[in-house]
């Protein structure tokens, strides 16, 4: 019996290849074990070595003998059920099909562990082997002991050795090799036969297909016809993989049972369990094998992270490169997917969910309906931007400010360096703006706040069609049962309190981690994710210190084209020098949140996920969009006014807007931001670093191999193919950069229309990258199962909520819509925008400057200036309340703090009855799955019938039998007590009676 309650079935491997040296009492011999009879005699006829440092076994006191497989380092684990396989000979079966079999190249290898050794160490092991194992017999175990790292060499063969032994007990087969091209790593493939398969299977409640086979309902009447033709119109765009378009029938699925194993479909063993789910089976087994006789789980994520072993993944299908290679899932994914060629096709999604399984396939589902949706989105965000291009040279306010012969002299940007200049100056500034900031925006802005929602719902449908199709609809009940099971670090730290405390008191008793035992972690991660908000904060005040520094210092420059560009150099600088710290920034909280995430030590793999995205996620969130957050809302907000401004250090004055707004700084700062980080974090990163790193590896391993001296450098197998791939990082990082990337064309789109047409050209190129890096840069993932995209919903869901807020915010305070509504409405003598920017400008008497912040360059524009102007609602010098705000600025403080509540409950409205009207599940779906339900309990009903039947009829031949035998032997009957002249006489019926008669005398 395993941990978990199962029967381990007993396995002999009785078709080991190779050669084995045996040492026996007294003599030495080399047995030839290329027939299998050969290997079994030869193998009783010896007994194994036992590592007593884990196991009850005696050692060489009682006669064990030491077994040593040749061309391999470790003293093998050998059971009398069970052997491990020697290394493979270079000359068996085409290299055993290129790794992906075993040595008789019929049994596929499902998973490879790989292990580093010393080659040096490798004679005179088994000796070496015994003294290590006697001299440390009364030492504490390492691993006990919490010491995870650095263990010596023999202390990680002794542990691999026994969690393979343990592996084999389980029923897997193993088979080494140590001779790879691969200097210094040792390989064991694994793999899981049929009856470990089936068992597994029970136990983890896989959903298999049934015998049962059902046609799904098709539309009809003008909805097929409607389909018929849109089928048509896309069949260019689809992948060309049979399977996809076969939807006709389907299978029913149900949790695979031994027992009712006449009820699935293993017409063909070989196939009916998929390479995904005979690798998730595998690493199941892994991940709860132990590796200690001691009281926890030592399993593969242990032994990986205390460096026993320094790889565990299943491997590629093959090669995806070449005529000559056998079609395989990979080459069909790397033709049909991840080719650039094929970016206007859609995603064989169930190629990828068969290959990559179902928590991967949902994310590139994903990514494939928000790129779809961005079409329209982008669209709209276009024709806003060509209405803004088509209406420039209407735009009332940018005409008054490009106006030369309106004499409007405005107050310096800074103090004493800079000088008086003219309003015309901004012409250009004022234009631009335009493009972003008219009526369209308004209209734009809603219409992405429904769009979010829409979004929502659609893919919540999608999800639920795939849901349905991948038979992950009854997926609830196992995620339960999985999220229990507690991560090695959780129960390496509960194994640290029990020995502690068996320390003191000597008692044992089940532990948790407490509140008290997580206080100093939590304090930390307080402590830890304020500091890196605080200094965010502080990289962008240090920006806005640059760039009030350089403008000043620009405005004595001689050059004529630098001081008429300040604004814009100073702008287009500082954000670059953003979008560098955002770089490094992002590397770096990402380390620092998994940090964060690991001393806590949550309990599941679940909790551990959602608490490092949380992290994760807002490190990031508030390293990319604090910069944007201070143009939006903050610059020129707290500035002052001329003859009292507001100073940083009691010297630098805070920066201001442009007279046209802010709009335009912000439209630059997200573009630069927004097309940096795609172009350079999400692509760049993406292809050079894994292909700089699979260049190290390449060299560093070319290396090696001329550094031994007796290598015959052979054509690499597969699995030494894959450990030269980079180890999959999980779906985080895929899933951040598209969220961090929906903030950009959510949040702030009132500023910056195009975000969603960026997004859209950055996307089709993301899917192919992405896809290009799974299926040629990475190791294959273990594949696992999940109905949904987990937290990242949420995420999603209140960035939408949001970005409601954030573009009301942005279309009342940052633009001036409303402060031209208000002109129109209030204000203007005729209903139109004539006068607008003069009412937006107030005076100001230049002899009322303070001492020392006056021009030096008074006479600068030619002519002595008395008055200059400032933007901003205050009353003239020559009222009685100077200076003070005016009418104009409460009214429109007013209007903007109205438009924002109606705006914001409106479009929430709007998206809650979008969200309420579209319902989560499609009918037919619906229908589907009802339908599903009634054919799996009337199969089951039809199973119990059929079994009642035949226990009845055996039942009714069991009493007939019965019958027939009480008739043909009769008991005896006791004829002590009767005369003597009584006998017994037997009828022509086979009945027994006593006749009495009379004998003569």
């Amino acid at each position: 019996m395993d941990r978990n309650g199962l029967e381990l079935p007993k396995v002999c491997h009785r078709e080991a290849m190779g050669k084995y040296t045996i040492k026996s009492e007294g003599s030495t011999n080399t047995a030839d074990l290329s027939e299998p009879e050969e290997k079994l005699q030869t193998y009783e006829n010896c007994t194994m070595l036992r590592n007593e440092m884990y196991h009850p076994f005696p050692g060489g006191e009682k006669g064990v003998d030491i077994i040593n497989i040749k061309g391999i380092e470790d003293i093998g684990y050998l059971h009398r059920e069970s052997i491990i396989l020697n290394t493979i000979s270079s000359d068996q079966d085409t290299q055993s099909r290129d790794g992906l079999y075993f040595q008789d190249g019929k049994r596929r290898v499902d998973y490879v562990l790989v292990y580093q050794f010393k080659k040096s160490s490798r004679k005179g092991a088994g000796s070496r082997n015994r003294e290590s194992m006697n001299s440390r017999r009364q030492e504490p175990d390492p691993e006990i002991g919490l010491q995870p790292v650095d263990f010596p060499e023999d202390d990680r063969r002794l542990r691999r050795e026994e969690y393979e032994h343990n592996l084999l007990e389980t029923g897997l087969e193993l088979e080494s090799d140590e001779e790879a091209n691969c200097y210094g790593l040792g390989f064991v493939k694994i793999h899981a036969p049929w009856h470990v398969l089936c068992r597994e299977a029970e136990f983890q409640k896989l959903s298999m297909p049934t015998n049962k086979v059902y046609e799904v309902k098709q539309k009809t009447g003008i909805l097929s016809k409607i389909s018929n033709v849109m089928h048509k119109i896309t069949s260019p765009f689809r992948p060309n993989l049979k399977e996809q378009n076969n939807v006709t029938f389907k299978h029913l699925s149900y949790p695979f049972s031994r027992e009712k194993q006449h009820l699935f479909d293993v017409s063909d063993k070989a196939s009916f369990f998929t390479s995904t789910a005979r690798s998730t089976i595998v690493y199941e087994i892994l991940k709860r094998t132990t590796c200690t006789k001691a009281k926890y789980s030592m399993g593969i994520t242990s032994l990986l992270a205390s460096g026993i072993y320094s790889a565990a993944y299943p491997l590629h299908d093959g090669s995806y490169e070449g005529e000559s290679i056998e079609p395989n899932d990979r080459k069909l994914l790397y033709e049909e997917w991840a080719s650039y060629g094929m970016f206007y096709k859609y995603q064989p999604l169930d190629l990828i969910r068969k290959y990559f399984g179902e928590k991967i396939g949902l994310y590139f589902a994903w990514l494939g309906v928000y790129t779809q949706l961005l079409i329209p989105a982008s669209t709209v965000g276009v024709i806003v931007f060509l209405y803004g291009c088509a209406t420039v040279d209407e735009n009332i306010p940018s005409m008054e400010m490009c106006d030369h012969r309106s004499n409007i002299t405005m107050c310096p940007l800074c103090d004493q360096t800079c000088s008086y200049w003219k309003l015309s100056t901004t012409c250009a500034t004022a234009r631009a703006s335009h493009l972003f900031d008219n009526p369209a925006t308004v209209f734009f802005s809603i219409f992405m706040a429904l769009w979010a929602a829409m979004f929502l719902e659609h893919w919540k449908r999608c999800q639920m069609r795939l849901n349905y199709k991948w038979d992950l609809t009854g997926f609830e009940e196992e995620e339960e049962r999985l999220k229990d099971h507690p991560r090695p670090e959780y129960e390496a730290k509960i194994l640290s309190k029990v020995l502690k405390k068996e320390s003191k008191n000597k008692e044992t008793e089940k532990e948790k981690l407490t509140w008290k035992d997580r206080s100093p972690a939590y304090l930390t991660n307080i402590v830890g994710i304020l500091f890196m908000i605080g200094l965010t904060f502080a990289i962008v005040f240090g920006v806005i210190l640059y760039r009030i520094s350089t403008a000043a210092a620009m405005a004595v420059s001689s050059d004529p084209y630098t001081k008429d560009n300040v604004r814009v150099i100073v702008t287009a600088t500082a954000v670059i020098i953003n979008l560098v710290v955002i770089l490094i920034l992002d590397e770096v909280y990402g380390s620092i949140a998994r940090w964060l995430t690991q001393i806590e030590v949550p309990k599941t793999d679940k909790s551990f996920e959602e608490r490092l995205i949380f992290k994760a996620f807002l490190l990031k969130f508030v390293n990319a969009y604090t910069p944007i957050f201070y143009v939006a809302f903050f610059k020129g907000r707290f500035t002052g006014r001329p003859g009292k401004y507001m100073y940083i250090f009691r010297s630098m004055r805070m920066e201001e807007c442009a007279p046209g707004g802010c709009l335009m700084e912000l439209c630059i700062q997200l573009s630069i931001i927004m097309l940096g980080k795609q172009l350079i974090q999400n692509n760049l990163f993406e292809i050079g670093i894994p292909k700089l790193k699979k260049l190290i590896r390449y060299l560093k391993l070319k290396r090696e191999v001329k550094l031994e001296p007796d290598s015959n450098y052979k054509k690499p197998q597969q699995y030494e193919a894959d450990y030269n791939l980079e180890p999959f990082a999980g779906l985080t990082p895929e899933y951040m950069e598209m969220i961090i990337q929906f903030g950009f064309v959510t949040l702030f789109v009132a500023s910056f229309p195009l975000a969603p047409l960026f997004a859209l050209l950055n996307n089709v190129i993301e899917i192919r990258l992405d896809a290009k890096k799974f299926t040629t840069e990475l190791r294959r993932p273990n594949a696992a199962k999940a109905k949904d995209i987990g937290i990242w919903y949420n995420i999603l869901r209140g960035i939408g909520k949001l970005a409601v807020i954030i573009n009301a915010f942005v279309i009342s305070f940052t633009s001036d819509f409303i402060p031209r509504l208000v002109f129109m409405y209030l204000y203007s003598p005729d209903g139109t925008l004539h006068g607008f920017t003069n009412n937006t400008l107030s005076y100001f008497n230049v002899s009322h400057f303070e001492a020392g912040s006056e021009p030096r360059e008074a006479m600068a524009l030619g002519y002595k200036v008395e008055i200059c102007r400032y933007k901003d609602y205050r009353e003239p010098p020559w009222s009685p309340e100077a200076y003070d705000v005016s009418k104009e600025f409460w009214s429109v403080l007013a209007a903007r703090l109205a438009f924002v509540i109606i705006f914001q409950n409106l479009v929430m409205f709007m998206s809650d009855f979008v969200d309420w009207l579209i319902p989560d599940i499609p009918k037919e779906i619906s229908e589907r799955i009802s339908k599903e339900k009634l054919l799996m309990v009337d199969l089951f009903l039809k199973e119990e019938q059929t079994k009642q039947q035949i226990v009845e009829a055996l039942s009714s031949q069991e009493k007939e039998r019965t019958v027939e035998n009480s008739d043909e032997e009769s008991p005896k009957e006791d004829m002590s007590d009767l005369p003597e002249n009584y006998t017994k006489s037997t009828d022509s019926s086979n009945s027994h009676h006593v006749n009495a008669e009379k004998q003569p005398v």
